[in-house]
């Protein structure tokens, strides 16, 4: 960075956007930002280098020159209103997130911004910037952190009651919830969000993610008819934004399809207009699953899972359903293969279902302890015994009923004798 500085022109701007290389670029709008200048000319001169900069840096990946750029500019910041500096530090932030490999980094930028936002009493930025930071932290895996601070950060906003911002302070404390399995705060965090959001005007990708997180409580709740409507609006949200999440929103809705034993609707949903669009390694897995859920095969299953685990393991929403879908066909086709048996070998099942014998054995267990068929594993033998399914005696129902109905007589003449006592 040179000691020079260029006057704050738009000659110089058009000069930065001739440069041959983008480092010459960047040499020269850091030359106009060093010109002394405080005119209101100047002053908008070197917002539009603020902003063609860190758009530069971003595109050469040098997320260090960026944070470095946010302590260089504070006393900038000193001469142009709150708002505008809002915009510009929020505008560096959003640049350092679309550089990968840069949590850590936001990370501690955001905390530095905090620090220097509560020593400058900028309440608005300080706001926006701690719930980034709350958001950064749950991308981490840093839960406790990321709950203290929304914790403090929703009763500040409510008091001020700034609506938009406690819509995604509520958005964003009904996904740290779900993280942390607690549903029911979950779902108070996201109504209390819907709330907020009908009393303003939401921007169309705010209210998709207002959907699409409620579609994913919905879904958790084994409701996958509502959750498949929800996943619907947040889809046509994000395409028509062209938002990446679209694709997510469409996975989730064949996930739902699959879900309530409507797989073969699956190809129809990625052969239509919209689905052709985003036809990828996401959809392929879906309709891999939806294949071998159909065809009610648990070999196809175990392949589609094995062939594409980035789209299906490493997805904690899918994998949860999946692994729940997984064991409903692993208990079908075992009740299927035993049922002409009233005893047999393991090792047969274990032959017949293309599976390891060990997690047969284990499944069988669970089967019985869970009462999804009457029998016993004899390990020594390594044999399955099936019983008849014993038949309920009908008298013990019929004698509970009959003492129900004494004891409401019994009832029903104490209050009569007390009304003839009174």
């Amino acid at each position: 960075m040179s000691s020079s500085y260029l006057p704050a022109t738009t000659d110089s701007i058009a000069q930065a956007l001739e440069a041959k290389t983008p480092s010459e670029s960047i040499s020269i709008l850091y030359q106009i930002l060093e010109n002394p200048s405080s005119s209101s000319e100047a002053l908008r001169i070197k917002e539009q280098a603020i902003t063609n900069l860190s758009d530069l840096l971003r595109q050469e990946n040098r997320a260090e020159d960026l944070r470095n750029l946010l302590t260089q500019l504070r006393p900038f910041f000193n001469l142009i209103p709150k708002a505008k500096t809002a915009k510009i530090v929020r505008g560096i932030i959003d640049a350092v997130a679309k550089i990968p490999g840069t949590c850590d980094l936001q990370i501690s930028l955001c905390k530095e911004m905090v620090q220097w936002t509560r020593a400058e009493k900028r309440t608005f930025l300080r706001q926006r910037v701690e719930a980034r930071l709350a958001a950064l932290l749950m991308e981490n895996k840093e839960y406790s952190e990321a709950l203290s601070l929304l914790s403090g950060l929703v009763k500040e906003v409510r008091r001020l009651d700034d609506k938009l911002l406690l819509v995604d302070i509520d958005l964003l404390e009904s996904k740290l919830h779900f993280s942390l399995r607690n549903l029911p705060k979950a779902k108070a965090a996201l109504t209390a969000a819907r709330t907020a959001a009908n009393a303003i005007y939401v921007p169309p990708a705010q209210q998709g993610t207002i959907d699409l997180q409620s579609g994913i409580l919905h879904a958790e709740e084994k409701d996958y008819k509502t959750a498949y409507s929800y996943f619907f609006e947040a889809f046509e949200a994000f395409n028509a934004l062209e938002d990446p999440r679209a694709v997510f929103s469409l996975k989730y809705m064949l996930l739902c399809k699959i879900m309530v034993n409507q797989a073969d609707d699956v190809a129809g949903v990625i052969s239509s207009k919209a689905g052709l669009q985003y036809v990828g390694p996401d959809l392929d897995a879906m309709k891999a699953v939806a294949d071998a859920h159909s065809k009610r095969s648990l070999k196809l299953f175990e392949t589609a899972l094995r062939d594409f685990r980035a789209q299906l393991e490493e997805d904690p929403i899918v994998h949860r359903h999946l692994s729940s879908l997984y064991d409903t066909l692993l208990e079908q086709n075992l009740c299927r293969l035993i049922e002409p048996f009233s005893r047999v070998e393991i090792a047969h099942i274990a032959e017949l279902i293309e599976l390891p014998v060990d997690h047969v054995e284990r499944k069988l267990s669970q089967m019985i302890l869970d009462k999804k068929f009457a029998g016993t594993l004899d390990q020594g033998a390594g044999c399955l015994i099936i019983f008849d399914d014993p038949k309920t005696d009908a008298i013990y129902p019929a004698t509970l009923e009959t003492i129900s109905n004494i004891g409401k007589v019994v009832d029903s003449l104490y209050v009569r004798s007390a009304k003839i006592m009174a």
